[in-house]
Order: structure tokens, then C-alpha cells, then sequence
């Protein structure tokens, strides 16, 4: 399956180019919380898209009702769709298959404020579109795609899982073109229940170091536009990359912690390797799940140990740039992951300073660009244990 097209919104960028120049410039997204009233402003540092919603309604032409979540989707699936440029789409089998974990959730709390305080009041309108499932066929029907679409929702790997299923789609031969990935917007009832977990950092997150706190939420959306074989001989541009290998595991060791050894991350890794038929010495950087917690980065940690030691390829997170952007990040890495190869990029990983001590690597610390990339894995592991790993590589 080869990647045609690519689209990305998110805390560092609006679109494709705006990406290249931040991580370029090693400028980081996050920030003080201005999308809503919390007492955790100016307490914990966020990773917002720098749109406000009408910004956004104004852009994609959508209705006002739209929640965040829509909106974001909307402009970076339609960006891949512009990019891969299919020329007589609608003569192809075409998918959507969009992820996000918390749908219309910022509309619903729009209606609680004022049905809590008068349960005569509150627009009901704002909780029309509250499952996960309405951001897909609000973004489908905008496309103007209508063969196929769903909606995975798998925690933080989800995205990562919709690409994987939108491969296995044009593998059976059900559909040509698949427009695949995820997004998710900051709200209250996200910023609360991670922060009860105590998993937040109130400075800017430092993924794989030994004095890692937390992560920071972000937001934003990130599609890739798989094609057939058959649909990229009709494109008159070259293949970003292709789908190379692609796992998902799950080793249901607790409802939101990784299992300390790693078993989840591990299995997903070596399935993706198994499927695209590489060696671990093929793989030319891994953009890491790296969240920030002490529990992900462990387990990610020991589990890339026993499979590359002693011999590491770079490997950072991107999340030091666009914090952690939930069911967005596999979608918005994925994205990462394909222009890694196309224009040769090793990312940084932001304000590392001291190796993890359990660990014999640590993290790339600056901007590289003109790299031979060939292959790259990009990591997704969500709570319950759900783990994907994707592998790009050079066509």
C-alpha cells in the first residue's frame, strides 16, 4: 500500500509545510491553556492547535454546531485528499476510517455548563454529535466520500489502528483508496481524568529521561491517503513511502499502565517487522510512543532494548513537540514517519538531558535532515494494553 497524500494539523503547525519549520526550528507547541476556563491555567502546559473554532468554521465551511474534534479532522483530511490529488476519485472504491477517543465531548460540557445550573436550559444540539462515530460521518459526508467509513477507537493507538485497517481494506481488494487516521481536541473532561491519574507535567514534558514527570495533552488530526497498486499508476507524483509491516498486540495488563517489561510494545514491534519481512538492523529511525510518564517510557524502553540491542537506530518523540494528542497521535506520527523518509529527517527529542539509567540508549537531540531514511517504525500503544506499531519504508 503506498501512502499518496498526507495532511496534519496540530500544536506546532496548520499544515504540512508549518510542521517542517517548527521541528526545523525546534519550537515546541505547548503553552497555557486558552480553549476553556479550568483551575489548571497556568498550572499545566498544553499543546493547542492555534485556531480558535471559528478560525477553524470559517476554513472548512462546516456548521457552527461543529465540535472541535470535526473541525480539526476536517482540515487535515482534507489536506491529504488535496495532496494525493487522485484525479477521478469517484471512479475508485474509496474508505474513510477516522479515530478519535473523545468525539463531540467539548459541545456536551458547552450543554452541562448550563443544564447543571438550570436543568430547564442547555442547547441540546451541542450533545447531538457526542459519540465518537458522528466526527467520521460528519468529515465523510463533507468529503464527499460514501463507499465506506467507521470509526476506531482504541485510546492512543487508535489512528495507528485505523491506517493498519484501512491497509487490510485495499489488501482484500474491498476498497482503492482510503483516506486513514485520527484526531481528537482538548477538553475539560480529557484535562481532569488525566490529571487524576497523575500522569501530567507541569513543565514541558521530557519523553525518555531519567527525570521524566508526565506528558502534556495536545490536539490536532493526522490522515494519510493509502492507494492500490492500480491507483498509483494513474497519480502523476511519486509515493510518499509505503505501508511496509503493521501489529497490533494486546497485553491486557492493566487499564491504563503499560506492562514493566514491555510485552505489548514488544509484541507489536517484532509483528510489524515479521509482516513487512525486515530485520531490526533495517530500521533507520522509530518515532517513539515516548509519552513522557515513567511507566510508558519504561516499558517502550525495555521492550526497543530487546530487540535492537546493541545495536539502536535513532529514535525520538515527536510528542516533545505536539505533546501527546491522544487518538490524533498515530495519525499525526504517521504523517511524521512519511516525511521522515521523503526528505531524509531525524527528529529531536526536546529537552532530553540524562539517559533513563535502566536504559543503554537514549534519544536523538537534534534536528537531522538529508538522511538516508529507508524504513522507519512509528510506535502507538494505548491504555488496556493496546499496542501498534507501523513500518514505512522507501519505495
Amino acid at each position: 500500500m503506498y501512502i499518496a497524500g498526507l495532511g496534519v494539523i496540530s500544536g506546532i503547525g496548520n499544515n504540512v509545510a508549518e510542521h517542517l519549520a517548527a521541528f526545523e526550528r525546534e519550537e515546541a507547541g505547548m503553552a497555557d491553556i486558552t480553549l476553556f476556563d479550568t483551575i489548571h491555567k497556568k498550572q499545566l502546559p498544553v499543546a493547542e492547535v492555534k485556531l480558535s473554532n471559528w478560525a477553524l468554521i470559517a476554513m472548512t465551511g462546516l456548521p457552527e454546531r461543529s465540535s472541535r474534534t470535526t473541525l480539526l479532522s476536517y482540515v487535515a483530511a482534507k489536506q491529504a485528499l488535496d495532496d494525493a490529488a487522485i484525479p477521478n476519485l469517484n471512479s475508485f472504491r474509496t474508505g474513510f476510517v477516522s479515530a478519535n477517543s473523545v468525539g463531540g465531548m467539548d459541545k456536551s460540557e458547552d450543554f452541562f455548563v448550563d443544564f447543571l445550573a438550570d436543568n430547564s436550559k442547555g442547547k441540546l444540539r451541542n450533545v447531538f454529535d457526542h459519540e465518537c462515530g458522528s466526527m467520521t460521518e460528519n468529515v465523510a459526508e463533507k468529503l464527499g466520500i460514501t463507499d465506506f467509513m467507521t470509526t476506531i477507537s482504541t485510546a492512543c493507538s487508535s489512528s495507528a489502528n485505523a491506517i493498519f485497517y484501512a491497509a487490510r481494506l485495499i489488501k482484500n481488494d474491498i476498497l482503492d483508496v482510503v483516506v486513514a487516521g485520527g484526531t481528537d481536541a482538548l477538553t475539560k473532561f480529557t484535562l481532569n481524568g488525566f490529571n487524576t491519574l497523575m500522569i501530567l507535567d507541569k513543565e514541558f514534558c521530557k519523553p525518555f529521561d531519567e527525570h521524566r514527570e508526565g506528558l502534556n495533552l495536545g490536539e490536532g488530526a493526522g490522515y494519510v491517503v493509502l492507494v492500490s497498486d492500480k491507483v498509483m499508476t494513474t497519480l502523476n507524483k511519486e509515493p510518499y513511502c509505503k505501508l511496509s509491516g503493521y501489529n497490533n498486540s494486546n497485553d491486557a495488563y492493566h487499564q491504563t499502565a503499560s506492562s514493566p517489561d514491555g510485552t505489548g510494545s514488544y509484541l507489536a514491534m517484532t509483528g510489524a517487522l515479521k509482516k513487512s519481512g525486515l530485520n531490526p538492523s533495517d530500521i533507520d529511525y522509530i518515532n517513539l510512543h515516548g509519552t513522557g510518564t515513567p511507566n510508558n517510557d519504561s516499558a517502550e524502553g525495555t521492550a526497543v532494548k530487546r530487540i535492537f540491542d546493541p545495536h539502536y537506530p535513532p529514535m525520538s518523540s515527536t510528542k516533545s513537540y505536539t505533546g501527546h494528542t491522544l487518538g490524533a497521535s498515530g495519525g499525526v506520527e504517521a504523517v511524521f514517519s512519511a516525511l521522515a523518509i521523503k526528505h531524509g529527517i531525524i527528529y529531536p527529542n526536546l529537552r532530553f538531558e540524562t539517559r533513563m539509567n535502566e536504559l543503554p540508549f537514549e534519544p536523538q537531540k537534534k534536528f537531522q535532515k538529508g538522511k538516508n531514511i529507508k524504513h522507519v517504525m512509528s510506535n502507538s500503544f494505548g491504555f488496556g494494553g493496546n499496542c501498534t506499531s507501523l513500518i514505512f519504508s522507501k519505495v
